[in-house]
């Protein structure tokens, strides 16, 4: 989710994410002195200006501007209806008492355009003016150029795992877990949190589960940080609290997990710099 303002939503490091509204100039222009600074030294400054690029041709390619109706056209289209062949009444053969039949003559065709016209006018003022369209021509502009429905980039915005993962000060690190597979540590200072990826892992015994532990700085018991069966090995677990923790374990533990571990862990990886 963004931020109140451009400066923090920069410090937390969505500067992609700033790039269809810089495209579309719905930022102030202290807002995109603070951009244009940023993307100067920034490793992401090249696939920023990418962005907003491709963010412009598509609404380039995409946006026509509505053309008013001709002015006479009003006008014109009193005069064809002026003209029209007005319907009978009584046919003379059907007798006084017989139902009056009136063929409606169709609607001419310029009378659907003024009515179109005046519909998109009157929905377009609706909708708010030129600020409103701006953020909707954002919205768009994110889902034709990254590809995505705009409620899967807002969950991506909202993703505790996806923030920790793009966070421009995010750490990496792999270290081999005993009996075949890997185990990925994700860091982020900035979000005092931590992503543990497990990567072709076996589950653990029947019965047993793996068991996520923060070992703190301060030499305290280790703290329970959640468990992984075998239907959540494969899937990323974010843990809270970077900052008071020396490492992370891992244990085997039985089904449900332990509040203390009953096992030595298979994995310690610290969670110093990388």
């Amino acid at each position: 989710m963004f931020a109140n303002d451009i400066a923090t939503d920069l410090a937390e490091g969505r500067v992609l994410e700033l790039a269809e509204l810089y495209a579309l100039d719905a930022v102030t222009d202290s807002e995109r002195a603070l951009i244009d600074d940023y993307i100067k030294d920034a490793p992401e400054g090249p696939e920023f200006l990418e962005r907003v690029r491709q963010a412009r041709e598509t609404l380039a390619i995409s946006f026509t501007a509505e053309e008013e109706p001709p002015a006479r056209l009003f006008h014109d289209l009193m005069e064809k209806i002026a003209h029209e062949p007005r319907a009978q009444g009584v046919d003379a053969e059907q007798g006084p008492g017989a139902a009056v039949v009136v063929d409606k003559p169709a609607a001419p065709a310029a009378v659907a355009d003024l009515d179109e016209a005046r519909t998109k006018r009157a929905e377009r003022r609706r909708l708010g003016g030129a600020r409103g369209w701006l953020i909707g021509a954002a919205a768009a502009a994110v889902i034709a150029v990254a590809g995505v429905g705009i409620g899967g980039y807002m969950a991506g915005q909202n993703d505790p795992v996806a923030q920790v993962l793009q966070a421009q000060d995010v750490q990496k690190k792999t270290a081999d877990v005993p009996g075949g597979g890997t185990a990925t540590i994700s860091a982020s200072s900035a979000k005092d949190s931590f992503v543990v990826l497990m990567d072709g892992v076996a589950p653990a015994p029947s019965g047993k589960v793996y068991q996520l532990w923060t070992l703190p700085k301060d030499g305290s018991a280790p703290v329970p940080q959640g468990t992984m069966d075998a239907e959540t090995l494969s899937k990323p677990a974010v843990v809270k609290g970077l900052s008071a923790a020396s490492s992370v374990a891992i244990t085997v533990e039985p089904t449900g997990g332990s509040q203390a571990p009953t096992s030595d862990p298979v994995l310690v990886v610290p969670l110093g710099s990388a």
